[in-house]
């Protein structure tokens, strides 16, 4: 599942796409830039296949943006052998993982902070997701663990 989020600072917006394992809900993707083109969400997917080297025929759930149904966006997708899944118009319902991430990032870490530049969101960002909620945070969907010792339970089964 893809999706984006803003993120103040007082050199202006930063952009936050993500790619969320729904198994797990572990943030196997990700991509910060100070514009929301389609390239931003095509490197979080792109840094997401790299890590996971998935099979064909992989489901990759978005919103409607236009970054999702730009044609490099696309052409991205059709190359992996990626099937596309679009939420339906005007519902929120479909993105709730991702809408539950972003809402988990921005209290535990962006809302107490005032950043100066992007570079200094993008460092604590990248800690955040990287260190702390793929390894550390617990999630009631997982039984209490965090999405990688969720995954680990599983790996070794």
């Amino acid at each position: 599942m893809g999706d984006i989020t803003y993120i103040h600072t007082k050199e202006g917006w930063l952009y936050l796409a993500v790619v969320i394992d729904l198994f797990s809900r572990q943030v196997v993707g990700w991509s910060m830039a100070e514009h929301m083109c389609a390239s931003l969400v095509n490197d979080a997917l792109l840094m997401a296949l790299w890590k996971r080297k998935p099979g064909k025929d992989l489901l990759w759930h978005s919103d409607r943006g236009s970054q999702y149904a730009a044609t490099s966006h696309r052409k991205l997708i059709k190359h992996f052998g990626i099937r596309q899944s679009m939420s339906r118009k005007g519902n929120c319902w479909d993105n709730a993982v991702s809408e539950s991430v972003f809402h988990t990032l921005k209290t535990e870490l962006v809302h107490h902070r005032h950043y100066q530049t992007r570079t200094e969101a993008k460092m604590e960002i990248f800690e955040y997701i990287e260190v702390f909620y793929n390894r550390e945070r617990l999630h009631s969907a997982n039984n209490y663990c965090s999405p990688v010792d969720y995954e680990m339970q599983f790996k070794s089964a």
